[in-house]
């Protein structure tokens, strides 16, 4: 089967985990530090908080936010579950925002309508960059000043992206900026994830609460600070650490990034050249200010064929996917009786099927996905 994503591994991301192996410490050691600073110094931005999912890394973010009961928080409609479930796990409420039909983002013009007409206005909006597409930043910051909300990207799909010639991450237009290093990412770090921000202050909470709350530092200490020995808990923390062998593995994989999105760019305009005379498809929306990631390549087909174009698709060998389910759609959220179907969200997931595009493919893969794809759509 032809893999949507899958790891690349070499010999010096080997070597790199083997030297944390062999050290005196393969926890909380000098790696993830290292990380931090690396993932931070290459998306532009002054901190980062390494931690061991992009789950944890949206938890923190939340928290260091101060999302809490009685707040609610907007979401994109369509990502995995965990782009809204970080704000329940906060006790807030929260509700999407219908996406635009090309590239499967925010609508901002229909988030403006949202905020206009809302009686209850959000505490913050997690904007996902869905399929490594960034999002438009720069209107979702203009509508953050005018209605006072704060903004997290959910930038899982999207490390190595650019939004107007600056990456993805620089935290220009947003508050904190949220990776995942999960295997079918840019990078991996096995399990792993990070959220990135130019606030100090941010930057001290989603620390502190990625390990239990807990601080030795004296500056922030209440009553007895004497003895080495000493720290406190000062929030209820949670054991989100990532540990120095992940951390190695990351900095290994870093260095190969730039040219893994350029791959992934270059597989991407093969798809575009050679699928653009398949009237039975549409191809994803392009963004000429916009570097895409290409997490995810995402073609649409008619509702009533998508069935069969993905059956065959896999009896081909061919790993197609759907990449997002609805939130909303999903029972648990189903079950609150609050969440009513969004126009373009459901035009968008009737259609929607992921072909494999990752560096670890060879051209011959991918010649085999398009030969394939315009042979199933003949049938249609």
């Amino acid at each position: 089967m032809i893999p949507y994503g899958k790891q690349i591994i070499s010999q010096d991301d080997i070597d790199a985990v083997v030297n944390i192996l062999r050290s005196p410490l393969i926890t909380q050691g000098p790696a993830v530090k290292a990380f931090e600073d690396a993932v931070a110094g290459y998306c532009g931005a002054k901190y980062a908080a390494a931690v061991n999912s992009g789950t944890a890394a949206l938890h923190i973010a939340c928290l260091a936010l101060g999302i809490g009961a009685g707040d609610t928080v907007w979401v994109s409609s369509v990502s995995f579950v965990a782009s809204s479930n970080c704000a329940l796990y906060c006790g807030a409420d929260v509700d999407f925002v219908d996406l635009e039909y090309g590239t499967g983002n925010m609508d901002m013009d229909r988030l403006e309508a949202k905020l206009e007409s809302a009686r209850i206005r959000p505490k913050a909006v997690i904007v996902v960059h869905l399929a490594g597409m960034p999002a438009d930043l720069e209107k979702l910051h203009e509508l953050s000043k005018k209605y006072g909300f704060k903004i997290i990207e959910d930038a899982c799909h999207a490390l190595g992206a650019a939004y107007r010639g600056e990456k993805i991450g620089s935290c220009r237009y947003s508050d904190i900026t949220v990776f995942s290093f999960h295997p079918v990412k840019a990078i991996t770090t096995g399990e792993g994830g990070m959220a990135v921000t130019n606030d100090a202050e941010l930057h001290r909470r989603m620390k502190l609460f990625g390990t239990h709350g807990i601080t030795r530092d004296a500056g922030f200490m209440e009553g007895e600070t004497d003895g080495g020995w000493v720290y406190q808990q000062l929030e209820l923390g949670y054991n989100y650490r990532m540990p120095d062998i992940n951390a190695a593995l990351g900095i290994s994989q870093l260095k190969n990034l730039d040219e893994w999105i350029r791959i992934r760019n270059e597989y991407a305009d093969f798809y575009f050249d050679r699928l653009k005379d398949i009237e039975q498809i549409e191809l994803p929306g392009i963004c000429d200010d916009r570097l895409c990631a290409y997490h995810l390549f995402v073609i649409k087909v008619k509702p009533d064929r998508r069935r069969y174009v993905y059956d065959s698709l896999r009896e081909a060998g061919i790993g197609a996917n759907v990449h997002y389910i609805p939130i909303y759609h999903q029972p648990y959220y189903r079950r609150t009786g609050r969440y009513k179907p969004l126009e373009m969200t459901e035009k968008y997931y009737s259609r929607i099927l992921t072909i494999p595009l990752c560096p670890a493919l060879k051209q011959k893969d991918l010649d085999y996905v398009a030969e394939e794809l315009k042979r199933i759509c003949s049938k249609i």
